[in-house]
């Protein structure tokens, strides 16, 4: 039932897209000390999610619709300052991208939560 709403299928999409952020940002933490290893993120959600061609549904003339999942985005390469052993994590950098992933992942969880709120008191069951 709530595969079918579009909302829920956004924040499925979100909190898959936040998880898989978390994996790669703990793996840029893992090998902070690794000679030449070079810092990856995903692209931001908001990209990853209009690319995949998922729209608002039709409501009245002048929507664009389309019925595709979100697509699993590819971590890509993060310009930025090497240090003298070629490693370009920055661990500053990784705790503010893993605050933002962990918002994202919270804010995907509130919209499960309210949408079955909504559709379990439109059924009339309570909590």
């Amino acid at each position: 039932m709530f595969e079918k709403l579009d909302l829920t299928r956004m924040a499925q999409a979100l909190a898959a897209h936040s998880g898989a952020r978390m994996a790669v940002i703990a793996e840029n933490v893992a090998n902070a000390d690794t000679p030449g290893y070079k810092a990856r993120d995903l692209p931001a959600f908001a990209e990853v999610f209009h690319d995949s061609g998922v729209s608002m549904r039709a409501t009245r003339r002048g929507h664009l619709t389309a019925d595709r999942q979100a697509a699993t985005p590819i971590p890509e390469r993060v310009r930025g300052h090497a240090a003298p052993n070629g490693n370009s994590v920055s661990l500053e950098a990784e705790m503010v991208k893993s605050v933002e992933a962990r918002q994202s992942h919270d804010m995907a969880l509130a919209i499960y939560r309210a949408t079955s709120e909504v559709i379990r008191s439109s059924l009339g069951r309570p909590r």
